[in-house]
């Protein structure tokens, strides 16, 4: 019988991609959705929540793998325990799970680090969750994708005159598609616990991604680089978001998406 694999935030940006390469590696795919949703290109789309365990249950019945995309700015460790809760009440499904470059090296000790960085400690939290389940488990850590950076400094321009960028703060971001076609091929393989990091091929001063992504819309502001204050602002200046050995993917680079984005 074909293997099953739910994925959680099949819809999302980096969901969406891994879905379609696991049905045509050959998978039955089940999608895990918010809202009702009609099956469609081979795919089964069951309603369910991670935020609130409803309808998990259900999802993770059967299913031998679990790709767990479902992310968002806040409350991904509570995601987390409501997805390791039901598989564990289930078959004990292998469970991928894709974090964040630095969740184990930002620190979040103060209500200035937690208001900025907040997320990288949910991360940290949810990897544990998903360490200590008892159930087989993957996880892979990501750097920031392109949607995201473009995203914070669309919000960051909104108002003129400036841009405001986090001062000595760098960034390497990836292609989601290849960060997508990592959890694929990992949800095919056995478990293999926390593997090699995945960044995309260049590292950019904040300031440098801003003035990019000004040209690339057309928009006149002056790029104005701010201190951030706390421990994990610290941190990023000392490059915590970035691979610890450096090593980036192919795939597309910064400039690249901005040119897709143009068209």
């Amino acid at each position: 019988m074909t293997s099953l694999t739910l994925v959680t935030g099949g819809t999302g940006t980096l969901g969406r991609l891994v879905v379609p390469l696991l049905r045509d590696a050959g998978h039955r795919v089940r999608v895990l959705s918010r809202s009702a949703r009609d099956h469609r290109d081979g795919v089964e789309f069951v309603t369910g929540d991670v935020s609130t365990g409803e309808g998990l249950d259900a999802a993770v019945k059967g299913a031998g793998t679990i790709v767990h995309c479902a992310g968002s700015a806040k409350g991904d460790e509570v995601k987390a325990r409501n997805l390791v809760g039901a598989a564990s009440r289930a078959d004990g499904p292998h469970v991928v799970f894709v974090s964040v470059v630095g969740a184990d090296r930002v620190p979040v000790v103060s209500g200035v680090d937690r208001a900025m960085f907040g997320y990288f400690a949910a991360k940290r939290e949810a990897e544990r969750i998903v360490e200590g389940s008892g159930l087989p488990w993957t996880t892979l850590r990501a750097t920031q994708f392109h949607e995201f950076v473009w995203t914070t400094l669309s919000r960051l321009s909104a108002l003129p005159p400036v841009l405001p960028t986090w001062a000595g703060v760098r960034f390497q971001p990836v292609d989601a598609g290849e960060v997508a076609a990592r959890l694929a091929g990992l949800a095919l393989g056995a478990p293999a616990g926390l593997v090699p990091d995945v960044a995309g091929p260049r590292v950019y001063p904040m300031e440098d991604l801003a003035r990019d992504y000004l040209k690339a819309v057309g928009r006149r502001r002056l790029v104005m680089p701010m201190p951030a204050p706390g421990r994990a602002a610290r941190a990023f200046r000392n490059g915590a978001n970035l691979p610890l050995d450096g090593a980036g993917a192919g795939g597309r680079t910064w400039e690249e998406f901005l040119a897709g984005r143009a068209r």
